[in-house]
This record gives structure tokens, sequence and C-alpha cells, in this order.
């Protein structure tokens, strides 16, 4: 989906080089180290395995554990990355998430917490997968927005990452921008921004209300569900008490500069074919849950 722009090829290549050098978030810094590394596990050793050469990561879930990791450093703003294969054939009530929190841990969420959600519904054998994403500030959610995918997300490993500034938040599938998230040029109860948060992983049975609304139940006979991650990369402010570097913007890293604040023309493009194409639920359109609509539905995701 690329636009023709009326210029001749070399002052193209210079334009299309100067852009690159100032918004690729496609090239962040990976991340270095091995698993134990980076991130911490809640769940029983049997829950969780890797390959051979320790790159990929396999969480499973059954009828009596699930399996999480979150990373052992905090952040606040950046690129955040992973790319996951998720569970193939019926995975009816299974819920495959990748999200941030900054009050999070396996004994349970803080009230007051602020959260970016990615979290992938199972579906009978044959349905597509429901990409559901959310934020939560200050412990307030229901922000939700869910999409379909245009792949089968259980054949290969695709990329889900978060860029993250104090100007917006963009939920990426692939490069392709799905969801943008605006902060407003004011004091707000809706755009998480003061919090440092982890990255965490998770399967987790949810048959309650994640497929159909709960009318699909968790078919435990085809247990072990196992979702599949590697390439984990992130490229964002590392949060250390008691003097944090990232308590205000800089604009010294490419995700806090002004080519991360707003999507660039082909991102555009991207994603009002997304918005026509693969929305299934947004909840700026729902005026039977929210008569008046949350006053960041008026902001522009465009600009």
């Amino acid at each position: 989906m690329k636009m023709e722009r009326g210029r001749s090829l070399f002052s193209s290549l210079i334009l299309i080089t100067f852009l690159v050098s100032l918004f690729t978030p496609f090239s962040g810094a990976e991340t270095k180290g091995s698993f134990d590394d980076n991130f911490s596990k809640s769940c029983p050793e049997t829950h969780f395995k890797t390959s051979e050469d320790g790159q990929i990561w396999y969480l499973s879930l059954d009828h009596d554990a699930g399996c999480g990791f979150q990373t052992k450093q905090s952040y606040r703003f950046g690129w955040f990355s992973m790319k996951l294969k998720l569970v193939g054939g019926d995975s009816a009530g299974v819920v495959t998430a990748f999200y941030m929190c900054s009050e999070c841990s396996e004994d349970g969420v803080g009230a007051t917490r602020d959260e970016v959600d990615i979290e992938f519904l199972g579906n009978r054998t044959g349905q597509p997968y429901v990409i559901q994403s959310n934020i939560y500030k200050n412990g307030t959610g229901n922000r939700e927005m869910r999409h379909v995918l245009w792949f089968d997300p259980t054949e290969d490993f695709h990329s889900y990452s978060i860029l993250w500034n104090n100007h917006q938040l963009v939920f990426f599938v692939d490069e392709v921008p799905i969801r943008v998230y605006k902060n407003a040029n004011y004091t707000n109860n809706f755009f998480p921004n003061e919090k440092p948060m982890q990255l965490f992983s998770s399967i987790w049975n949810a048959d309650d209300w994640a497929t159909r609304g709960g009318l699909e139940k968790t078919d435990w006979k085809k247990a072990p569900f196992v979702s599949s991650y590697k390439d984990f990369n992130v490229d964002a402010c590392q949060w250390k008490d008691p003097y944090p570097d990232c308590v205000a913007t800089t604009t010294d890293n490419w995700w806090d500069q002004y080519n991360a604040w707003h999507l660039s023309e082909d991102q555009k493009m991207d994603y009002s074919w997304v918005q026509r194409n693969l929305v299934v639920y947004d909840y700026c359109k729902d005026t039977e849950r929210f008569p008046k609509l949350p006053e960041e539905c008026w902001l522009n995701p465009w600009a």
C-alpha cells in the first residue's frame, strides 16, 4: 500500500533515507541475553519449555495450571515487541496475552494499576482468532477494541508490538498499526503515562467470557494448549529508583521524537485499511454501552 510521491528517484531516496533515520520502529535495539536474564516465570516447570538453543519459549495450559512470565525490569515509554505463534486447532476458551502493567503479579492486580493489553481470544477449529486490546489508567479500563487478523496466527510466528510515548499508544501487528490511542494536551483520566510498567505474557483459561461471550467452553480433552514465543525486543527507558531517567520526556530516543508522535503517511493508509476491514468491536462506537462516549473518543487518531 504505497503512494506515488511524484518526485524524482533521487529526491525520493534522499527523503526515504532521512525518514528512516528519524523513525524506524522496526529496527530498535534487540534485548540480548537468555530468558532468565530478562524474565521471571510464574508457572510449574512442566508448563514452560524452550527450544534446544533457548530461543523459542513454549507456555502450556492444562486443567491444572496455565503459565506466564514477566520482565524483571520496568519501563516508562518505548518500543515493545514479541513474536508469537498461537495455539492451533480448537482453542475455544483459551486466552494468550501479551501486556504491560504497573501493578500486576502472580498474586493479583493492583486496584490503581495502569495496563496496556493485547489478548488473543481462542475459538473453535476453523473460526478466526480475535485480538482484543484494552487500556487501563488508575484501575479503570473498559477501552476494548477487537480485530480479526488477515492471516492464521497459528501457522507461523508474527510480531505484536506496542509503541508508547507521551503522545500516543500504537498497537502493531507485523508492522501494521491496528489501533491508535491518543493522549490529550491536558491532564486526563484515560492515558497511562505516569507509572512504569513491566511486560507480561501468559496463557490461561477464560472460558467464562473469551469465546462467544462464554458460550463456548474449553475442551480439556484437547489439552495441553501451547503458545510459542521468540524475539523479545525492547527499546525503551528502563525505570530505576530512586532517580529514574524516565521522569520526563527528552526526545533523545526515536520513540520519543516527533515522527513517533503520529503515524506516517504509509502507516495512515495501512491503518485506514484495518479500520475498514478488520475491526469487529470499538467501544467508541458502542453508544448503548456508553450513552456519553468517553472523552478520548473525540481525539483524532490521524493527527
